[in-house]
């Protein structure tokens, strides 16, 4: 137990600042959310649906970038800056090249959003928005990369103080462009794109700058950016990117799907729907942040051939996780009804999104040790069974619970979130126990 106890203080030290970015990086969305809210339900609605289909391309992404953090924390946990800082540029290749891939997929998706079943009023609204946040996918790519690079090196804070920058710019430019200040033309949800692309440019371009002239990276900042590619390494890296890609897939779309299942039943449902996602992910971004902590410090020790600290690290991670969801838990069991008040006024919105936020207390538990299970993993380059077990969390017991309870049943939108709660609660048990047995003597 003291071992235990005494990993816990490192993994803090490294998580306090990820989890801040990522709260940040939440808040954005969440401040988006508030803000579109005051212009109309279908606009709510329409930023719930466009930002869903976007995750799907998003998490494929982040999924390619987790090479960066594993194999520039192995590098350093061997003591080979060089190395790390080829894996960063190879991560970078691979965040350009596929950001744009998924940018012209997406330019082909929104012209038949109307497939999805949306409401027609939320169709009336969504393309321009989906469009800007669509040309946002290269600059977040290449940010996460970065980002991921510099915290590996053991470098969070700075990565976190630029992320706290862009959501004030974001709210900045929402509050421009949402509203028409400042002699602006009143762009409603629109506005609220255009200011989540400037917003995500900006980052990604002073996160370069400020690693191009840190010192206290330089020897792992790549000398020569265009010689060749090693295909090795490339492979190396897809080896953990591609699975660790579709493992979080499997968690988006079934999120995202669940969304245009509660859209089949209307705009307020799914305007409710926006309102508990929202909330419930900006209290995961705690377990996430802790998440990427351990996953690194557990990829630094195998690195430095410590495995002795696998379980400490990761399961101390998995203590403090729970002990922050538990709170969550309560404060969404106990205060959903006030909590929805601050996003909209419309009282059926409220009155649904507070049963909502009753299901996701529920849930909260399971949902940290889920990623931190899944992230400690990765440190291992552990990602295939994971991505299995996520397959069936997710495609074999979410949406299908979800589907019965909530579109076949008499359920709603609170039978499609009793589905996810299922799907998580079995993501949470069998990563655990895949750790529990990667890790016997």
């Amino acid at each position: 137990m003291p071992r235990y106890l005494q990993e816990i203080r490192p993994t803090l030290a490294l998580a306090l600042p990820i989890i801040v970015g990522q709260v940040s990086q939440m808040l954005m969305g969440v401040t988006d959310s508030l803000m579109i809210g005051h212009v109309g339900t279908a606009e709510l609605a329409a930023a719930a649906f466009g930002g869903n289909v976007f995750v799907i391309f998003y998490v494929l992404g982040v999924g390619l970038m987790v090479p960066v953090s594993v194999f520039v924390a192995r590098a350093r946990g061997a003591a080979r800056p060089e190395e790390a800082g080829e894996y960063l540029r190879h991560g970078l290749g691979l965040a350009l090249a596929f950001g744009l891939l998924e940018l012209l997929v997406m330019l082909a998706v929104s012209t038949q959003l109307a497939r999805f079943g949306q409401p027609p009023e939320v169709l009336a609204v969504v393309r321009p928005y989906f469009l800007l946040i669509a040309g946002s996918i290269v600059p977040v790519l290449v940010y996460l990369a970065l980002r991921q690079f510099a915290e590996a090196l053991g470098h969070p804070w700075l990565p976190m103080c630029i992320m706290l920058g862009g959501v004030g710019l974001n709210a900045v430019l929402n509050w421009l462009l949402i509203y028409g200040h400042g002699g602006l033309p009143a762009m409603g949800l629109t506005g609220a794109g255009l200011a989540t692309l400037i917003s995500r440019v900006l980052s990604a371009a002073v996160i370069f700058e400020w690693l191009r002239r840190e010192a206290r990276v330089r020897a792992a900042w790549p000398v020569r950016w265009w010689r060749g590619v090693s295909g090795a390494r490339l492979m190396e890296m897809l080896h953990v990117g591609l699975p660790a890609g579709v493992m979080l897939l499997f968690e988006a779309t079934a999120f995202a799907f669940s969304s245009i299942m509660i859209g089949w039943l209307g705009a307020v449902p799914l305007a409710a729907h926006q309102i508990a996602i929202s909330c419930a992910s900006l209290a995961f971004m705690f377990p996430l942040g802790l998440s990427m902590a351990a996953g690194m410090r557990v990829s630094q020790a195998v690195g430095a051939g410590e495995r002795e600290r696998l379980r400490p690290v990761a399961f101390g991670a998995m203590a403090v996780g729970l002990a922050i969801m538990a709170g969550f838990a309560g404060a969404f069991g106990l205060g959903g009804g006030r909590i929805a008040t601050w996003f909209v006024h419309d009282t059926a919105v409220i009155a649904l999104a507070t049963q909502l936020l009753v299901v996701a207390a529920v849930f909260q538990l399971a949902d940290g040790l889920q990623v931190i299970g899944a992230a400690v993993l990765r440190g291992m380059t552990d990602v295939r069974v994971p991505a299995v077990i996520t397959l069936v969390a997710y495609w074999g017991i979410a949406l299908p619970v979800g589907y019965t309870l909530g579109i076949r049943g008499p359920w709603g939108a609170v039978g499609v979130w009793i589905g996810i709660a299922s799907g998580l609660g079995f993501a949470a048990v069998f990563l655990v126990t895949r750790f529990t047995r990667m890790t016997r003597r």
